[in-house]
């Protein structure tokens, strides 16, 4: 036999060989992008590969990431998050690209290859794949996502489940429901532990008798009295179950009576003037036959009240102020101008189309017809009644605004929450039907309350001293309205309220007699939605309050002020802030400029009317800050409010300028003064009855803290008109060419027309 060779191998490795003693480099796994969730709050759709839009040009530069629609939001998030910068607030229960379903006014839908639009609605069909998708926000943002590289499928699923969960059948389908149940069980030994009176909350929610009875011995309104003929809503179902009514009055009476008004809202107490005239709100008289039987009722019990006995004025709001469609069609008017249309302020056309929109007009009216009430009250010495429909709308701004004229309590932050607490939510604002968080009655959606912000931002502009509270703190109040997890702002009336928590605490197993403010809180508790830190953006450090203090010989004391007559020929010097008025011109022809409305010849005359004579005297004399204030109503003193309007708007945002700049030093200036203050208390010592600057905790009261000598003497960089929210990737406008934006022109509801976008080519 013949032996076999053995073959060689003829494979050849040219790789090196493996060395086990060193070790290997194990790549980090991809980082999951998963969406930050509150209790309760589940993820329904999601897509992966979405790009949004930071610009009005689709093409450019973008941000990629995972669409998420939840329970409660719709959330963003980038696969490469951009590093945190300081230029907006940072919510603690939103993150940077969160938008809640209620803040939600349209989807819209749309395919750039086949020339398609939709606004989607509830439970609707989309026979398109999308390839992009519009998002129109109540707080004036329009957010864009593009989805050329994501999956057609799972576009399609996001942008319906987006479009249904944003219209909530019902209202305890709202995820408020659902995350304060499970908030409320998750901190239940907590709650159990803590022994403050209802969690700590400074602000009166006047669901209570003694929460009347204190704002009845704060006024001094001794011939006033707390009444619970309305406990269970026996007698009005919008009305609270305790109101303030003449000491006169028997409940018998009232009861009897009450039927004669409209959803029997009878006359209740709001306010009363040291003076003793008190004001007064009502409904409007069912049967006009019965209008002598209520006069000879209610009025001799409302004058009774007042020291003098002096007469009663009533003025019917209906008769003399615009109504809620006037409102609603000015608001989409100028959102359309401010945020739609391209942003060009110096152009006189864009400045006459805001004139146009009559949005100004109507603050001004307000304005100007609660400034007439001050002086009945004031002036007058009279008892004022105001009459509306259905006592829910108009009177809620009125009775506001001229408290806050009067009042200075009402411009410290407590005392305004208190306000609206009491004018608003529990005088029965049907906020849920206003501001239309389940998208049902389009008709009923109306701006007030935000019409009532702007005109409190009026006064504060003119009169920067004289609140506690800052523009920040107003725009973060308004766009709380759209975060439906306080229960503020989601209810019609206290009576609707009550029962919706009433059947909440049931279902969700809370134990009976449990304090609803505990279990579904209000607004007002600030912490729960921002740090400690951010709040003090709500600090006004040019405020001048009754608590304002001073240092004397090393001991900190209070001011108390002295008030001087001033004869109406003598002017002060002019000055760009007197007193805490904001102005650059002299104060003769702006202090005089409500008489150069009423009279072009300021110069007293004989036939000068009472009221005239009123507003003269006021405005020819230096503002007292803590005391009354009357706007100037002149048209070329009222503002554009660009914080709320323009803060999205990429071409209004000013690098380094805008009011946050004189904010950011005066913020420092403040905060040096303090810790001087402090320094000047440990070497002197604290004196018995001085005021404390700070909180026990240390908590400075100032955002922008004191600058060393070191530190540049500009502005930061990320400080902008816009300031302290951003206006990147928060309006991505789409090409107005072949679009029907311009029909918004004659006052159409929604932002984008249905049947327009479903026929009208790109």
């Amino acid at each position: 036999m013949f032996s076999v060779k053995p073959t060689k191998p003829t494979f050849r490795s040219y790789l090196p060989p493996v060395q086990t003693d060193v070790k290997k480099t194990i790549e980090p796994p991809p980082k999951k992008v998963e969406p930050k969730l509150l209790q309760g709050e589940i993820v329904v759709n999601e897509v992966n590969f979405v790009r949004k839009c930071l610009s009005a040009d689709s093409s450019q530069e973008g941000l990629w990431g995972k669409l998420i629609c939840t329970n409660f939001k719709v959330s963003f998030i980038p696969t490469d998050p951009p590093s945190e910068q300081k230029s907006h607030l940072s919510h603690l229960l939103l993150g940077q690209h969160d938008i809640p379903l209620t803040c939600l006014e349209q989807v819209v839908t749309v395919n750039d290859t086949k020339g398609k639009k939709k606004v989607l609605g509830s439970n609707q069909k989309l026979k398109f794949n999308p390839t992009e998708l519009i998002l129109y926000c109540k707080d004036l943002r329009i957010i864009r996502f593009c989805f050329l590289e994501a999956g057609p499928e799972g576009a399609k699923k996001v942008c319906l489940a987006i479009a249904h969960y944003s219209h909530p059948a019902d209202l305890p389908l709202l995820f408020g429901f659902e995350y304060q149940g499970r908030r409320y069980h998750d901190s239940k030994e907590q709650q159990v532990n803590d022994s403050t009176p209802r969690g700590g909350l400074r602000t009166p929610i006047f669901d209570r008798p003694s929460d009347w009875d204190r704002e009845i011995k704060r006024t001094g309104a001794s011939e006033w009295r707390v009444c619970s003929i309305n406990e269970n809503y026996a007698i009005s179902s919008s009305l609270p179950e305790h109101i303030v009514v003449p000491v006169s009055l028997a409940d018998q009476d009232l009861k009897q009576n009450s039927i004669y008004f409209m959803n029997q809202r009878i006359p209740v107490w709001c306010w009363n003037h040291p003076n003793g005239s008190a004001l007064v709100r009502m409904g409007s008289i069912v049967d006009p036959l019965q209008q002598r039987r209520i006069d000879q009722r209610f009025i001799p019990a409302i004058t009774k009240s007042h020291p003098q006995r002096s007469e009663v004025s009533r003025s019917d709001l209906d008769k003399c102020l615009p109504n809620i469609q006037d409102l609603q069609s000015a608001f989409i008017k100028l959102r359309h101008i401010c945020v739609i249309d391209p942003f060009e302020e110096s152009e006189e056309r864009w400045l006459s189309s805001i004139e146009n929109t009559r949005w100004l007009e109507y603050v001004r009216a307000f304005l100007k017809h609660s400034a007439e009430m001050v002086y009945l009250l004031d002036g007058k010495n009279t008892s004022v009644i105001l009459q509306e429909e259905e006592d829910r709308d108009l009177n809620c701004v009125v009775s506001s605004l001229v408290q806050l004229m009067l009042d200075p309590h009402f411009r410290s932050l407590v005392g305004f929450q208190s306000l609206v607490q009491k004018e608003w939510v529990m005088a029965g604002h049907r906020f849920l039907d206003r501001c239309n968080h389940l998208k049902k009655n389009d008709k009923d959606e109306s701006p007030l309350f935000m019409l009532f912000l702007d005109c409190v931002w009026q006064m504060m502009n003119q009169y920067p001293a004289a609140f506690e509270f800052t523009e920040t703190y107003l725009t973060v109040l308004s766009d709380s309205m759209w975060i439906p997890l306080f229960s503020t702002f989601l209810f019609n009336s206290p009576k609707q309220r009550a029962q919706y928590l009433v059947d909440f605490a049931k279902n969700k197993a809370i134990p009976q007699g449990e304090d609803q403010l505990v279990y579904f809180p209000p607004v007002w508790d600030w912490s729960q939605q921002y740090s400690t830190a951010d709040q003090t953006l709500f600090n006004n450090p040019m405020f001048v309050g009754k608590g304002a203090a001073c240092v004397q010989n090393g001991e900190v004391k209070t001011f108390r002020r002295v008030k001087k007559t001033y004869s109406a020929t003598v002017r002060v010097t002019p000055a760009s802030l007197r007193n805490g008025q904001k102005g650059g011109e002299d104060s003769l022809a702006r202090r005089g400029s409500w008489l150069s409305e009423l009279k072009p010849d300021f110069s007293l005359v004989k036939d000068e009317s009472p009221s005239e004579r009123f507003f003269r005297d006021w405005f020819s004399r230096p503002a007292d800050q803590q005391s009354l204030l009357i706007p100037l109503l002149i048209p070329s003193h009222l503002a554009l409010w660009k914080l709320y309007f323009l803060r999205w708007v990429p071409e209004a945002c000013i690098s380094k300028g805008g009011p946050i700049t004189a904010y950011h030093k005066l913020s420092q200036l403040v905060d040096e003064i303090e810790i001087l203050q402090g320094h000047l208390r440990q070497y002197k010592g604290p004196s018995p009855g001085s005021t404390p600057l700070r909180s026990s905790s240390g908590q400075r009261r100032m955002y922008f803290k004191a600058s060393s000598p070191h530190d540049p003497s500009s502005p930061p960089d990320y400080l902008t008109s816009s300031f302290p929210f951003t206006p990147k990737g928060n309006l991505c406008r789409r090409s107005t060419y072949g679009t029907p934006i311009s029909k918004f022109l004659n006052g159409a509801r929604i932002w984008l027309s249905t049947e327009a976008l479903d026929n009208d080519p790109l």
